[in-house]
Order: structure tokens, then C-alpha cells, then sequence
């Protein structure tokens, strides 16, 4: 049983004086009753696919968010993983000061100076080969437009995804995605593939490390073996594979190191474009500014890259990008997405400000720093408490997950619930990825400005969490 008479709350979840001071200064709504606003939430707002949280948040600053109630709450999912740089930024609260008053939205055919100067500031900074880009709104937007863009670029049709992914919710990001939100609509777009989620902790494909003796994760045999199943399914009109670095949604599973070059190398023999979904992992929350310069993932340089959340700071700004060959290809082939916010100059000039303040501020260097903090405290965890079966992640994204058994690996989500619940009550929000086929597992990704005292507050939180929730099995 877990240490249940540890009684004290962590100053930060309480509602304190200080606390409530603190909402109060925060908040743009200071007056407003949670109760009453629940039962318009009840009355008014539609469900789209999650349950509503139970506080109303009020006001949002640096790494903390705050409720109608008072209290102070550590984001340490950046809002929806978004908030590179922490709510409320002083340099971004300003350009879209300036940009709101005099350079908003435009025609989607004009150009403006925040396009060009956020479009060369990605380009240079990217690896050769992804020289050309476009800005749309959303993730699953700029996923169903590189869909799109292979799929004219080749003249062919079908699409190969990996299980565990999440893309988004269009029609053909979400045909390749394989993990939630595919049920009770028909048939998804024809020609979508899966492989096998490269998930290490729990894939039956296992092999002796020679160079340890001891069990580990053979991925190879399973990619290849995904392989073979899609080439006897395939009708011969491969156009592109999908993947994310690290799946998120999945619950934090890292790509092996040497999978995402020899899923390129998969795609170049069946004349196929490798598309990567940075969504997350980009613009140095992994730890590199994007991940596919890590050594870990091959310094495999997809096709066409996609960016989103980390790019707008919580603002709806996405980027396509991929090379001058391509892009030019497709123009000659009549490609189109000509949307309603394509290049729209306000969420650019963000886009740009972020990149600046990345770059400037070294903070890929200090993400990879506070991760391996981040990463030490949840190890310490593990050491401590039975019902961790696995800690995974790079940079400032972690995983957590939570079983019944570390042997029989049996997931646990009631208990993940539980010292989820116990977490926030005491201060920290950190979402729960509870799809029953993923066990539970807490994705962890604060913004990358967090300092270290900021990261040990939260690690101290999820450590009494842990402590006072029955089932946690100390092991000390």
C-alpha cells in the first residue's frame, strides 16, 4: 500500500492566500463562478471526442495555469503541447499586439514580410533538401496537405502509417493515423497501411543483445515484417509513409535509433516519399530543433517535413516544408490548398518571433539539458515505485508508464487515474494517455523555458502523488 499517511499538500495546490492572489493577478476573468460555468459548459458547449475538465481556467502565465477556484497549477503539457516558450510570453503578447493592429489576415494569394522572413528563417535553419515552404493552420491541416503533395508528386494513391501515431482529425491524416478517433464513421480513404507501432516496451518481436545478453526490442525483424504485409496488400501505388520521431499520443514511444533511416530506405525502393510529422517534437522541444538531426533518428532528411503546435507557441500556425524538386513538380501538376489562413501574416510573425527567440536564447541546448533533469527525476521514481514499468522520452518530452506488474507488464490505467488526479489536486497537470491498447502512460512536456527549480517543484509533486496514492507499490 502506498504511503497514505503522508498528509501535507504541496504549496502550489492548495488554495492559499498567495494562491489566490496570484489567480487573481493572472486571470482576465478574476470574478467569475466555476459553478455557474459548469452548467454552461453542460448546457452550451458540444463534446468532441474528450471529457471536459473539471475546473474553469481563468489565466495562463509562464508554466503555470490558474483556475477559477485560485489555484495555481504547473502546465507540464504546455497547454495542448503547444506552449514552446510558456503562456503569455512578453515578446509574443507583443507581435501579436502589433500584428493584430495592423497586419492580421490577408488574400491568401499576397505575400507579407512576416511569411517571407519566418518562411527563410525554417528553410535556413532546416536541413538541405527542405528548401520550400507554406503556412496553414493546424497540425492535421498540414499533414492532409503533404498527403495531398505525395500523392500528386508520385501519381499514386496509397498511404502507410505506424501504429500508435495520431495525426489528425481530416480525412486523410486521420485515415493514416492508428491509435483513436477512427470509429463510427465508415470506411477511412482507401489505400491506408499500418506498420507495427514501434513500441519497445511491449512488442512481441524481441531478440538477445549480443552485446549485453540481455532481452531487447528487434525492431528490424518487425519493420520488415510490416514490410512484407503491405507489399502483398499493396495494389502497386505506394506514394508515402508517415511517421512522428517520437508518438506522443501513443505515450511518449521513441523511434529506435537507426528506424527512421531505414524507413527511408523502405520508401526509396518502392518510390516512395517519407513524410515526418514534427508536430511535438519540433523547434527544440526533443532536444534538437528538429528531430530528425538527431543522431538517434539517422539524420534521415524526410521528404517533406511538417511543423505545428511548438512553431505557433499555442497560436494555430502549422508549416509544410519540403524540397525545390518537389515543389516544383507539383505546382507543374496543378497541386492545391489554397485555404482560407494559408500564409496568413499575424501567426507567421509569431512563427518567426519563436524561431528568433529559440535560436538567440540557446534553448535547444537548454531543453536537452533540462531534459536529462527531467529524465534523472523520473528514473528516481522508478526506482522507487513498482507500478512504473517504463520511462522513455527525449529532450523536454517524457513518458511515464504505469502497470499493475512490471513483469507481466498488465496496464494499470484506474491507478495511472488515480495518481493523475492526485497530481493535479496537488498542483501539477500532466496528461494521462489512456487508450486502453497503450496502457497508461503520463506525457510530460513543459515548455522549454522551464528553469531546474521549476522542473524539481514538479517532480516533487508527482513524487508525494505517487506516495499517496494506494496501489503505487513502493518498493522503499
Amino acid at each position: 500500500m502506498a504511503a497514505a499517511n503522508v498528509k501535507h499538500e504541496h504549496s502550489s495546490g492548495t488554495v492559499k492566500d498567495a494562491d489566490a492572489d496570484a489567480a487573481s493577478a493572472m486571470s482576465l476573468y478574476p470574478a467569475v463562478n466555476q459553478g455557474e460555468l459548469l452548467k454552461k459548459t453542460s448546457r452550451y458547449l458540444a463534446r468532441y471526442g474528450t471529457a471536459f475538465h473539471s475546473d474553469i481556467i481563468v489565466g495562463a502565465k509562464g508554466i503555470y495555469v490558474y483556475t477559477a477556484e485560485g489555484r495555481r497549477v504547473l502546465d507540464w503539457t504546455s497547454g495542448q503541447m503547444s506552449c514552446l516558450l510558456g503562456h503569455g510570453h512578453p515578446e509574443i503578447v507583443a507581435t501579436i499586439a502589433a500584428h493584430a493592429a495592423k497586419l492580421d489576415h490577408l488574400f491568401s494569394g499576397m505575400v507579407s514580410p512576416p511569411v517571407l522572413d519566418l518562411a527563410e528563417r525554417l528553410c535556413t535553419l532546416l536541413p538541405p533538401g527542405l528548401d520550400k515552404v507554406f503556412f496553414l493552420s493546424t497540425g492535421g491541416e498540414s499533414n492532409e496537405a503533404a498527403i495531398k503533395m505525395a500523392k500528386v508528386y508520385t501519381g499514386r494513391f496509397e498511404i502507410v502509417g505506424v501504429g500508435g501515431s495520431w495525426h489528425g482529425c481530416t480525412a486523410q491524416a486521420l485515415g493514416a493515423q492508428y491509435h483513436h478517433g477512427r470509429a463510427g464513421q465508415g470506411p477511412t480513404m482507401p489505400g491506408m497501411f499500418m506498420l507495427p507501432a514501434p513500441n519497445a516496451y511491449r512488442s512481441p518481436f524481441r531478440k538477445t543483445d549480443p552485446a549485453t545478453g540481455l532481452d531487447a526490442y528487434d525492431w528490424e525483424a518487425e519493420l520488415d515484417y510490416g514490410w512484407q504485409l503491405i507489399d502483398t496488400a499493396s495494389c502497386g501505388s505506394l506514394a508515402a509513409c508517415i511517421v512522428e520521431c517520437i508518438q506522443s499520443s501513443a505515450g511518449m514511444h521513441v523511434l529506435p535509433t537507426g528506424y527512421l533511416a531505414a524507413l527511408k530506405r523502405h520508401c526509396a525502393r518502392r518510390g516512395m516519399l517519407l513524410i515526418v510529422d514534427e508536430a511535438q517534437t519540433g523547434i527544440g522541444r526533443c532536444g534538437e530543433l528538429v528531430a530528425v538531426n538527431s543522431p538517434d533518428f539517422g539524420g534521415a532528411v524526410p521528404d517533406i517535413l511538417t511543423l505545428s503546435k511548438t512553431l505557433g507557441n499555442g497560436l494555430p500556425l502549422s508549416a509544410v516544408v519540403t524540397s525545390a524538386e518537389i515543389e516544383a513538380v507539383c505546382t507543374q501538376r496543378d497541386f492545391n490548398f489554397f485555404t482560407t489562413h494559408v500564409n496568413d501574416p499575424l501567426p507567421a510573425a509569431v512563427g518567426a518571433k519563436v524561431l528568433e527567440i529559440v535560436v538567440r536564447d540557446n534553448l535547444v541546448a537548454q531543453s536537452r539539458a533540462s531534459g536529462k533533469q527531467l529524465q534523472a527525476g523520473l528514473m528516481a521514481l522508478k526506482a522507487r515505485y513498482g507500478c512504473v514499468g517504463d520511462v522513455r522520452g527525449r529532450g523536454l518530452m517524457a513518458g511515464i508508464e504505469i502497470v499493475a506488474d512490471r513483469t507481466t507488464k498488465q496496464p494499470a490505467l484506474e491507478l495511472a487515474s488515480r495518481i493523475a488526479d492526485r497530481a493535479y489536486k496537488l498542483g501539477l497537470w500532466a496528461n494521462l494517455s489512456s487508450h486502453p491498447s497503450f496502457g497508461g502512460a503520463f506525457r510530460i512536456a513543459p515548455p522549454i523555458t522551464i528553469q531546474p527549480a521549476e522542473i524539481d517543484e514538479g517532480l516533487r509533486i508527482l513524487e508525494q502523488a505517487f506516495a499517496e496514492t494506494e496501489g503505487s507499490l513502493p518498493l522503499y
